[in-house]
């Protein structure tokens, strides 16, 4: 594969879960959040919140973002120019979630070249309330993902990926025939059972009373840990929308109809506007 300094920066990238107390400086803090600010964008809906706090930071990380899609601050600039958004909240959550997710991956890339380690944290949006109460949110902000930073105390090896073939689909999507899930899954299953990943961080996801345990550490890997996230967690559907809609957006039955004719009218029209 070529390279490069950027190739080889992100290809070496790492996943860190343990940092030193080491501040970062302001001005290589201010290089990776302007780093973000450069990530291509539709409406520059993403915005960041940051505690420095290392006691209650994941990790107990120097740095913490919370990577937000914020459609509040793109109403106060509309408002500025005397308009209205009647664009549905499922229409405009979405560039924002794409907006914040190109800016998140700069910073990490920038810390990355930096000297700095990062995670991502998923939970986020399932921690609404406690975030809203904490940085004070206005409704349509919503907590995409956490992101912690700072210097590395660890250093694990590069997690394994897909093969090519498994991941890079030309011109049209092929058949997953089950040789090719099989390879696939051998590739990921025996990268992280040589790094021994599972067993050194004594996780396995427990299985519902009834169900059998088949694995242990020297056959626990990657797919079965996935498969047991999506296979066990998340089936609460309420559970998700509860939280958008605790951030002020209607996603769900509530999106206007676009083809009613008078809809339509008013948005070829300029209507929205408030002026």
């Amino acid at each position: 594969m070529l390279g490069n300094p950027v190739l080889d920066c992100i290809m070496g990238r790492r996943s860190i879960r343990k940092y030193r107390e080491e501040q970062p400086e302001d001005e290589v803090l201010e290089a990776v959040v302007r780093a973000g600010q450069q990530a291509p964008f539709a409406m520059q809906m993403g915005s960041l919140l940051l505690s420095r706090d290392i006691d209650a930071n994941v990790f107990r990380a120097p740095l913490m973002f919370t990577v937000c899609a914020d459609v509040h601050r793109m109403e106060k600039v509309m408002e500025a120019r005397g308009w209205k958004r009647t664009a549905s909240d499922a229409y405009t959550l979405l560039f924002a979630v794409q907006d914040a997710s190109y800016m998140a991956q700069n910073m990490v890339i920038a810390g990355e070249s930096l000297g700095l380690g990062s995670c991502y944290i998923g939970a986020a949006p399932f921690m609404v309330s406690r975030i809203r109460e904490r940085y004070g949110l206005p409704d349509r902000v919503f907590p995409l993902v956490l992101l912690t930073m700072g210097y590395p105390a660890e250093d694990p090896p590069v997690r394994p990926r897909y093969p090519l073939e498994f991941h890079l689909f030309e011109d049209s999507y092929p058949e997953m025939d089950r040789e090719t899930v099989r390879r696939a899954m051998e590739i990921m299953d025996s990268g992280y059972l040589e790094q021994d990943y599972y067993r050194k961080a004594n996780y396995m996801i427990a299985l519902p009373e009834g169900m059998e345990e088949t694995f242990d550490f020297d056959s626990y890997s990657w797919t079965e840990h996935i498969s047991r996230k999506l296979g066990l967690w998340g089936g609460d559907h309420e559970e998700v929308l509860r939280n958008v809609r605790r951030c002020g957006f209607r996603v769900c039955g509530e999106v206007e109809d676009s083809t009613d004719p008078q809809a339509e009218g008013d948005r070829k029209t300029g209507r929205g506007r408030t002026d």
